[in-house]
């Protein structure tokens, strides 16, 4: 059993495809969704997305967002649903480390939760594409 997977952002459709397994991290941790899961609703975190077919492996990384999984008729789909998305290739890693390095040599303070997301997705992208 396959899983149909989209990504989607409010800009663009990133990515879909059937895959044997996606594989998400969530804000409580890791999650796997293989054809037939249960429905299933999941916070994202920022960080990586990784989709196994039987040919190999597509990265992509998000800032967060929503993993939606249902199953209706034996059919498994799962809809990632984030504000933004960038699929491996497309990951610009000088971009993030000097964005990094600019977040870095400021003063953050510790209740800087913007900041704070900031400097997580420049460390995702880098990461997983550096």
């Amino acid at each position: 059993m396959t899983v149909e997977v989209h990504i989607v952002t409010p800009v663009r459709e990133v990515w879909t495809g059937d895959v044997q397994e996606l594989i998400a991290r969530g804000v409580d941790g890791e999650v796997g969704i293989l054809g037939g899961h249960a429905p299933l609703l999941v916070q994202l975190a920022i960080g990586p997305l990784r989709m196994l077919t039987d040919g190999g492996e597509t990265r992509a990384v998000v800032d967060g967002g929503f993993l939606h999984v249902s199953t209706h008729e034996g059919a498994t789909r799962a809809d990632v649903l984030a504000a933004h998305a960038e699929l491996e290739p497309e990951i610009d890693v000088e971009a993030a480390r000097a964005r990094l390095a600019d977040l870095q040599g400021r003063s953050i303070e510790d209740e800087d939760e913007v900041a704070k997301a900031e400097i997580a997705k420049a460390n995702a992208r880098i990461k997983l594409a550096g």
